[in-house]
């Protein structure tokens, strides 16, 4: 769960860097909050009220929001300097737009800025940017370039921490400049409690510190991961026991919890911070945190970044070191006001000054509960668990057309309710049968554009997969050999025969079967019109089809056992009689599959598994379905290399970028894959810009993958808006919603009936 719960994080800051909308739905009449003074705004036709899930924590800072909730809402708030369109591709020429095609349908993107980017000889590239001149803050404060500019020293500022990663880029003389500062907290913690050298700090400082940490800070972090660990499911209300055990630290208390961590990690907080906080870390929650959080020099530090650089009133140019497919990606970030959030008086660029002084972002923070932006709305208020947003007048696209938009935590369990019953007007609940069957009867018929609730769905970002490790299932201990590929594309060639009868009966139409390694919501997903596009797992060994167009199910899947005979045969088993009677060395007649099913089968994948196994028995091997109650003994299963075959779902990042998962060398490849040609592949792709020269280049790695049989990609889910078809104009939704744009890409569209 701990492992689960950091992958996410970090997808939360991969959407938040790119200007990505995300999910909150909601509408009451005690709910109609809007104007300046927080007072009723009147009729119901003027306000939009969206469900947020149930973390809101009050974080609305462009810089310093962490929980997606939260990020909703400066998504609204704010304006980006760059956006992407539904499948994820920047937008660079927004001033005048992009018109491009999707789902038929031809499209056009606008946005703040245009962006040039420049690859050099030298292997420096340039981000020249070039922003609209007329735009303006929904105070009326006209925006330039040293807003932007502001913005950028605050996110690669050394203490900054916030979800942003942008100081993990290139930026010629980022380096220099964050070097020779930390901030005190961590210079604390490194020290020790038992620390006599007080040459950074005094001894009432470190005494105080530990005493906020040990008193206030630790116990708050410790039950916030209980707390979680309640609203996800795993304990009951007020189990303080299980919910600490389901963490991996049991205790009684939120204190003895935080002790056991302490001692877990030998007192290295920082790292225990980042790893195991379900939301906000450890540090926020000290008392004096903005007394600790600043920054002290340790040795030579640059005044500036060399490679930021203003060339006008309206431009700039970043230089990079090198080139990073996936740093266009971190320029959408907020364009935030320097004359709010920072101080105009501390703003000089000639001479070094950004808006506040270098390592202490105490006036940045100010502002986390109150934020101003450019967006299509502006804050009123948060109280009660509502978010109250009006209308920007200001706003480039032009004022939104319904005046208050409203965010309001509602309970999973309550999200359709709340629609049939006024309380919401949009809503993002968990798609399922079950959900549709609940709408279905609220609206007394299946249609998706019910008279009470329309439902619009769309495809997931992200897919489910079955894995298979490659150390683990091979042929003589040799994982690359043309044996051990022949071995893993037997059993893939099965389990992926009953892909269509699994995923219909476990989503009917809701979900659908995929073909590649890669979500269908990224630009680089192969497309069924694209040559040389094939069904995975549909050739024999000899690269020979198959299936026929015209095949029944009880064909197709006798095809694929006999397909599955000659891959063990070429593999080293011998066969006879059409079944498998001996395995060759270093290799086995029967394997397990690790899944999630919560110990009763229910799982997407589960049938297919189940149909495969019987197969299998059929010929003479046998696949033992392995349905794991426990879901973190599912994922420690994979993690640490212990699984022959595994279960799972990857979330897909903006940028299609394959290292992590793949490369020989990537943090997350469990299938422990290891190939020179799918290296080079994955490092070219990650030195070009060129969008469709790398598309090639991941449906070649992908082929590499699906060669080695170590991925069998099995569906597609959808995800839903239910909107109120009585008080919202649906037609004013976006057609062709996706991952990367939802109606909050279009908020200012939205009609209230």
């Amino acid at each position: 769960m701990k492992k689960f719960k950091r992958l996410l994080a970090i997808a939360i800051s991969l959407a938040m860097c790119c200007g990505m909308l995300a999910a909150c739905g909601g509408k009451g009449d005690d709910d109609k909050k809007g104007s300046d003074d927080g007072k009723e705004s009147g009729g119901a036709a003027d306000t939009i009220v969206a469900s947020c899930g149930d973390g809101l924590e009050g974080k609305f800072s462009p810089f310093f929001a962490q929980s997606a909730d939260d990020m909703d809402v400066v998504d609204l708030i704010s304006l980006y300097m760059l956006y992407v369109d539904r499948v994820s591709n920047p937008v660079l020429n927004g001033i005048e737009g992009e018109t491009r095609e999707y789902n038929g349908k031809e499209y056009t993107y606008t946005g703040p800025a245009d962006i040039t980017v420049t690859e050099n000889e030298d292997g420096t590239v340039y981000y020249d940017f070039k922003l609209r001149e007329d735009l303006k803050f929904s105070d009326g404060t006209p925006i330039d370039i040293d807003d932007f500019i502001f913005s950028l020293y605050v996110f690669l500022d050394p203490t900054y921490d916030g979800s942003t990663t942008m100081y993990s880029t290139p930026i010629q003389g980022l380096e220099a400049y964050r070097s020779g500062m930390d901030t005190l907290y961590k210079l604390l913690v490194a020290a020790g409690r038992d620390n006599t050298d007080f040459t950074n700090w005094d001894e009432e400082t470190q005494k105080a510190f530990w005493e906020d940490i040990d008193t206030v800070a630790g116990p708050a972090f410790a039950q916030s991961i209980i707390d979680y660990c309640i609203s996800a499911g795993y304990a009951e209300e007020g189990d303080v026991k299980g919910a600490s055990a389901a963490w991996g630290f049991e205790a009684e208390s939120a204190e003895e919890m935080f002790q056991k961590m302490c001692e877990s990690y030998q007192n290295d907080l920082v790292t225990m911070s980042d790893t195991e906080a379900a939301s906000s870390g450890l540090f926020s929650y000290m008392k004096d945190y903005d007394k600790y959080a600043i920054g002290v020099k340790t040795g030579e530090s640059a005044e500036s970044i060399t490679g930021i650089q203003r060339t006008g009133d309206y431009s700039m140019r970043v230089v990079a070191d090198s080139l990073d497919a996936t740093m266009i990606y971190q320029f959408g970030i907020p364009i935030a006001p320097l004359h709010y959030y920072g101080d105009e008086e501390q703003y000089d660029y000639d001479n070094n000054k950004f808006g506040f002084p270098k390592g202490d972002l105490s006036i940045v923070r100010e502002h986390t509960t109150e934020p101003l932006g450019a967006g299509p709305y502006k804050f009123n208020e948060y109280s009660n668990k509502v978010v109250y947003l009006e209308a920007n007048s200001e706003f480039f696209k032009g004022e939104p057309k319904t005046k208050y938009l409203n965010f309001k935590e509602t309970a999973e369990a309550d999200m359709i309710n709340g629609i049939e019953t006024d309380v919401l007007d949009i809503a993002a609940p968990s798609y399922s049968t079950e959900v549709a069957k609940q709408i279905a009867e609220i609206n007394g018929s299946d249609d998706f554009d019910g008279k009470v609730i329309t439902t619009k769905l769309i495809d997931y970002r992200g897919y489910g997969y079955v894995g298979i490790a490659s150390e683990n299932v091979n042929v003589g201990g040799v994982p690359d050999s043309e044996a051990s590929k022949n071995l893993r594309k037997a059993i893939a060639t099965v389990i992926a025969a009953y892909r269509d009868e699994g995923i219909d009966s476990y989503y009917g139409e809701t979900a659908s079967v995929i073909n590649y390694p890669i979500s269908n919501t990224s630009w680089a997903a192969p497309q069924v019109t694209d040559d040389g596009y094939m069904v995975a797992y549909s050739v024999d060994v000899d690269g020979n089809p198959i299936y026929t167009s015209d095949m029944k199910a009880e064909d197709k899947y006798a095809a694929a056992k006999a397909a599955a005979l000659k891959f063990f045969e070429a593999a080293g088993y011998t066969v006879a009689d059409g079944k498998l009677t001996a395995a060759p060395e270093g290799a086995k007649l029967e394997y397990t599959v690790n899944i999630g099913g919560g110990g009763n089968g229910d799982h997407p994948t589960f049938l297919i598994l189940k149909n495969a196994a019987d197969a299998f028995a059929e010929i003479g091997f046998t696949l033992t379905v392995n349905d794991l109650a426990n879901q973190d003994d599912l994922f420690a299963s994979y993690q640490t290399g212990e699984a022959e075959l595994w279960c799972a779902a990857w979330q897909a990042s903006s940028d299609p970028d394959m290292y992590q998962l793949y490369h020989s060398v990537g943090s997350t490849n469990y299938y422990q894959i290891n190939d020179a040609d799918l290296d080079d592949l994955i490092m070219k792709a990650r030195q070009s810009t060129d969008q469709s020269y790398r598309k090639g280049l991941y449906k070649a790695a992908m082929e590499i993958i699906m060669e080695w049989g170590v991925e069998i990609p099995i569906y597609q889910r959808s995800e839903a808006y239910i909107v109120s078809t009585e008080r919202v104009d649906v037609s004013s939704l976006p057609t062709d919603m996706t991952p990367y744009w939802s109606w909050k890409n279009e908020a200012e569209n939205l009609v209230a009936k």
